[in-house]
């Protein structure tokens, strides 16, 4: 299997080094996915789904694990939280593969309590 170049947001704890390096919305393709990548799903980032239209929406303020397609047609995955700090109680993340305009293999990572 191979990874593709890491590519990374800043979330709204950051700090300004955070910032500096990473941008608040990254988009990108990745086997013709078109990818939003983003720390938080604001109302004014599903406004902008609308007339953007990614394939694939990643994002993960809420640390809530999540995997569904909206009514627009976009996947939105967030990865859930798998650091030692936050409200979450169980530590995930997610994994998949993207192939031929598809993701697929996706699989839920229980890491264990926080």
């Amino acid at each position: 299997m191979a990874w593709a170049p890491l590519v990374g947001c800043h979330g709204n704890i950051d700090d300004a080094s955070v910032r500096a390096q990473f941008p608040e919305h990254v988009h990108f393709e990745r086997e013709g996915i078109r990818v939003w990548l983003t720390h938080i799903c604001s109302p004014a980032v599903k406004k902008k789904l609308i007339t953007e239209k990614p394939d694939l929406l990643v994002f993960g303020h809420s640390h809530v694990v999540k995997a569904e397609r909206d009514k627009l047609g976009v996947f939105h995955l967030n990865p859930g939280a798998c650091g030692r700090q936050g409200f979450h109680v169980v530590k995930t993340m997610l994994t998949f593969e993207v192939q031929a305009r598809r993701v697929s293999q996706l699989r839920i990572h229980d890491l264990g309590p926080r």
